[in-house]
């Protein structure tokens, strides 16, 4: 059984080396996704390192646009393209960090073989700000003076949008462990359908909602966990999570989850080092 974990980044490469040799494992390999508006070749040593590779159409990510949906898209194809027969692709940022070891993580997928794994809420009942993000016009991906007036007048204008064909929203967080079969049905399902790809495409961070509103409206519907394993803390407030440090080592290490986010070894390189030494080299889970 091979996992294949997916890496979007443009931050610190060396912070990207640290994690992929922390998750090494024979049965592992990494495709890295780095922003097409970075430099690559500070990356490149990366690909010195066992089983790692680069994909190769990049994308350049705006902010909340749909190009990170687009990188997302571009990368599912070329890791199935390789031919190689993977059980899971595993959704990774490069501020991400396993608070597992590399063989839990591995028996992990192994005994969840046939399942998907996706945070989801249901916005229309459950989420009223994700709602807006959907209903209102945005124009995230482009970026030209007079872009928020513009955006104002059009909402002010135009009516509330609605998703094509009825389907219902869900979304939450744009990190999951899927199939690859799972996962280039979205692909081909929104790349496939103009309604689709356009609907989705001025909307505001639809890379929070376009896997799981598809995946939730399809037959698919019935594999899916609604948990994707990541431990993340939200209680700063504001659209982006906190950035862990030494103090949320306790609640890291009595967390079930498989990974963590956000992580900076440059601001708070500690709390890498406690999760190295009291779970990753002689923690609990060994």
């Amino acid at each position: 059984m091979r996992i294949a974990h997916l890496i979007l980044t443009y931050t610190n490469p060396r912070q990207t080396e640290r994690m992929i040799r922390k998750m090494y494992h024979e049965n592992f390999d990494f495709y890295i996704h780095v922003d097409k508006k970075f430099d690559i070749n500070p990356h490149l040593f990366l690909g010195t390192l066992p089983n790692v590779f680069f994909i190769n159409n990049r994308v350049d990510v705006k902010w909340a646009g749909f190009s990170t949906v687009q990188a997302t898209f571009e990368s599912i194809k070329e890791i199935v393209a390789t031919g190689i027969e993977y059980q899971f692709i595993n959704f990774l940022s490069g501020q991400d960090y396993p608070i597992k070891p590399a063989g839990y993580i591995y028996n992990f997928f192994k005994n969840n073989i046939g399942k998907e794994f996706l945070s989801y809420r249901d916005i229309k009942n459950d989420w009223k700000e994700g709602l807006i993000r959907m209903e209102n016009y945005f124009l995230s991906s482009y970026n030209f003076p007079g872009k928020y007036t513009l955006e104002k007048l059009i909402n002010k204008i135009l009516p509330k949008r609605e998703l094509p064909y009825g389907l219902h929203p869900y979304g939450k967080s744009m990190f999951w462990m899927l199939s690859p079969e799972t996962a280039l049905y979205v692909v081909n399902t929104v790349e496939k359908d103009r309604k689709l790809k356009d609907f989705f495409a001025l909307c505001w961070a639809s890379d929070e909602f376009v896997f799981q509103t598809i995946l939730l409206n399809s037959s698919y519907k019935n594999k899916i966990i609604n948990n994707n394993y990541r431990y993340i803390d939200w209680s700063a407030g504001g659209a982006n999570p906190k950035l862990l440090d030494e103090t949320d080592i306790e609640a890291i290490t009595k967390s079930e989850m498989l990974f963590a986010r956000k992580f900076s070894m440059v601001e708070s390189p500690k709390i890498l080092d406690l999760i190295d030494k009291n779970i990753l080299t002689h923690g609990i889970y060994n």
